[in-house]
């Protein structure tokens, strides 16, 4: 309701009434990052409905002696070429009548039942029209695509892809990085380029960078099609996933394409060895102005048949470039994943995005991942960003290397498998050096460019391309077009490359590329799902299939495996904390003997915790205790006080600690300081859990802060009524930074304490 015109009211110059401006809280709202996204008004004449629009046909098949006559409501003469491809290959007759008779109901428990097998649900799928696997997908809750993911992917063991790229196409730089995703665990690598003639150099230096990190890492190329083809041809990449399918005739005529075209498209890669998926997901047609009203899921599950139609060993969906038009309207990002199961209920592999970055808020971002981490794919991610943002030239992933840490912990947190593993940084550090190395030898060999000291040492060190600028690490990009034309027109192949790297002193690395050649002859990893182990095992759907029917079955980490999830490199020990802490032992605190009940009114005590000074040497916040001990004194001097320092053996309570000293002293008045940092100030009269001030924030006390405590505990021993001491303020989550370190440290303080009196120290 608009509230009436009050002529009092201020007004602007044209005479209207000014409107309020919004409130500290919605200003504080508005800045947020998610305010950058962008979110529709769901809008079905637009293609903008992420489950079901009106205009999405209603199910049904109609097959007169063999043939299909009708198709979700489409008579076979009214056949668009989409239609027309599923019809003729993308559906098992066998089963379609029983398939299609089911209720979309009794079709979604099925998916989510543990105790109906995979291949049930399979079996039946292949009998179902797009329309009709659209609405049984639509049917799952959030929590049931979790459970139905985790039955029907195909492989057993969770894998990850990343990608690999930089603003340069600089060699050096994505051999080491290649390197680097490899030692990650990344078990497939994607390339691109920013310049399309680069992408022969690209391909040859991520090829290279890979095998550095680990035996059997596959390599994609991505850029336009009959040059990556030309690509695989030659041995340069091991797999393609960038064969773009739509969900209209009318968007796929618009790239001059047909699903005949694709299909041929496809069996080239297949008949050369080389692991082949096609790419489609929601969003694409609204982008392109063809989704001709229909629902986001309903349109994908067209791709998804076309796909298993012409024969590709998977799908790379979940949105994909369009995940941020999905994520835009209601249940998009519940819309990705229901692509991803329905990849997996029509027995294929699945890549299942995470790519395309959908949101600039990070708890967005991980929402969007989150329940697919969790249940498991084949790909969690199609193309983790495993360099920084500026350098992904498909843009930036929606996980990026800033990102890897997190992930990391992600893993250790659920004791899921992502993946991924904790590389270890001296080891890092070894294989980029080698993978650089590796580059420079086999360009060198073929007279393709000639690199300095300077810069194989600025590419391994990078974290990423603007750290290669410099007098003596600036990269001609020239000389990459260079190699790049060289590679091409001299008609080099992987066997080459194989050789050269045999001939430059890296055997390693040359057989491990021969042994992916070997691969693509014995054709195994043209099996669905298809990766390679480091001990070049194929893991597949023929393989490695998955068997979850409910709890105890299915993939679970092995011990070792779980070691690595588990193993962090930021995790801590006490024992690593006694090291620490053993660095900045000193003689500074020695032993005086037992300690007196003191009689002087100007006497304060400072009471230690048993460790103090003997294991423990520094606080949460980096002051060493002899320090926090100095400054304590110091303000208590400034008053007119005379300190003793005492350490109380049989107690680690803050409270008793100070109550303790507050009794032995001649004021009444005591300090209490726990090795950590943690300090208040007490007396003699009062509770062991009352306290006159109290420091309680230990991580972010200065030496300033353990001064005023000291001139505050002689005030009180004066009579007066000080202002009180405050904690500083903070809003870092002081918790989740320091509670795990707290833990050791209380333990250390445990393993001290001991039956024994009151021991006065000198400093």
């Amino acid at each position: 309701m608009i509230p009436p015109y009050d002529s009092d009211s201020d007004d602007d110059s044209d005479g209207r009434p000014t409107v309020p401006g919004p409130v500290g809280r919605i200003r504080l709202m508005d800045a947020q990052r998610v305010n950058l996204d962008g979110f529709a008004v769901e809008n079905p004449e637009l293609g903008l409905v992420a489950l079901a629009s009106p205009y999405d046909p209603k199910p049904g098949l109609v097959v007169e002696d063999g043939v299909v006559t009708e198709m979700d409501g489409v008579k076979a003469a009214d056949f668009d070429s989409i239609d027309a491809f599923i019809a003729a290959h993308g559906l098992d007759l066998t089963v379609a009548s029983e398939a299609m008779t089911l209720s979309d109901v009794a079709v979604a428990r099925m998916m989510v039942d543990p105790s109906v097998p995979r291949s049930e649900v399979v079996w039946l799928c292949a009998g179902m029209t797009p329309a009709k696997l659209a609405r049984v997908l639509a049917l799952l809750r959030p929590a049931e695509l979790v459970m139905a993911m985790t039955k029907l992917r195909a492989r057993r063991t969770p894998s990850n892809q990343a990608h690999v790229t930089n603003r340069l196409d600089d060699p050096l730089l994505l051999a080491a990085d290649a390197a680097t995703a490899a030692a990650f665990g990344f078990r497939e690598l994607e390339t691109t380029v920013p310049v399309l003639a680069d992408a022969p150099s690209n391909a040859v230096a991520v090829s290279i960078g890979a095998a550095v990190g680990s035996p059997g890492v596959l390599v994609q190329c991505s850029v336009e099609e009959a040059l990556e083809l030309e690509l695989g041809l030659r041995g340069f990449v091991s797999y393609a996933e960038t064969v773009s399918l739509y969900g209209t005739e009318q968007v796929f005529t618009d790239g001059d394409d047909t699903p005949w075209s694709k299909a041929f498209l496809t069996s080239a890669y297949a008949s050369r060895g080389i692991k082949m998926r096609v790419s489609s997901g929601a969003g694409a047609e609204v982008l392109m102005g063809g989704a001709e009203r229909r629902s986001m899921l309903y349109l994908e599950s067209r791709c998804v048949a076309l796909a298993r139609a012409m024969g590709a060993q998977g799908v790379q969906n979940g949105g994909i470039d369009g995940a941020s038009v999905a994520g835009a309207v209601p249940r998009g990002v519940r819309e990705l994943m229901a692509e991803n199961v329905m990849v997996m209920a029509r027995n294929l592999e699945s890549c299942s995005g995470n790519d395309a970055l959908m949101s600039e808020s990070d708890v967005r971002r991980t929402s969007r991942t989150l329940p697919i981490f969790l249940a498991g794919s084949d790909f969690v991610c199609s193309g983790f960003g495993s360099i920084q943002r500026y350098d992904n030239m498909f843009g930036p992933s929606n996980w990026n290397a800033e990102d890897i840490d997190d992930y990391l912990a992600m893993q250790r947190d659920w004791g899921v498998d992502g993946g991924l593993r904790t590389a270890d940084p001296a080891t890092v550090a070894e294989l980029r050096e080698r993978a650089a190395q590796a580059v420079r030898a086999v360009y060198a060999w073929f007279g393709l460019a000639d690199f300095t000291d300077e810069q194989v040492a600025a590419a391994v060190d990078a974290a990423g391309s603007k750290d290669l600028a410099g007098p003596d690490t600036g990269y001609n990009t020239v000389a990459v077009m260079h190699a790049a034309r060289v590679i091409r027109e001299t008609g080099l192949t992987m066997a080459d490359v194989v050789t050269a790297l045999q001939e430059t002193g890296f055997e390693p690395e040359a057989e491990r590329l021969l042994d992916m050649l070997k691969v693509r002859v014995g054709g195994d990893c043209l099996q669905t799902s298809a990766i390679l182990t480091p001990e070049m095992r194929v893991l597949s759907l023929v393989t490695d299939p998955n068997d979850y029917t409910g709890p105890g079955t299915g993939y679970e980490p092995t011990p070792e495996r779980q070691a690595e999830i588990d193993a962090i490199r930021q995790q801590r020990s006490v024992e690593d904390l006694r090291r620490e802490q053993a660095a900045y032992a000193s003689d500074a605190l020695r032993p005086r003997g037992a300690a007196a009940q003191g009689g002087d009114p100007r006497e304060v005590v400072v009471g230690v915790s048993p460790a103090t000074g003997r294991d423990i040497w520094v606080t949460l916040s980096g002051l060493p205790v002899v320090e926090v001990l100095r400054q304590l004194l110091a303000g208590l001097e400034e008053e007119g006080c005379v300190a003793r320092i005492v350490r109380f053996d049989d107690t680690i309570d803050l409270g008793m600690i100070g109550l303790s000293a507050a009794r032995l002293s001649g004021s009444g008045i005591g300090i209490g300081l726990q090795a950590k940092g943690t300090a208040l100030i007490h007396r003699r009269d009062l509770a062991p859990l009352a306290n006159l001030e109290l420091y309680s924030i230990a991580p972010v006390l200065s030496a300033d802060d353990y001064r005023l405590m000291g001139v505050n505990a002689g005030r009180h021993a004066k009579g007066a009524t000080p202002e009180p001491a405050r904690n500083p303020y903070t809003d870092e989550a002081i918790e989740a930074r320091y509670h795990t370190r707290v833990v050791s440290l209380v333990a250390i303080e445990r393993a001290c304490c001991r039956a024994a009196g009151p021991e006065e120290l000198t400093l």
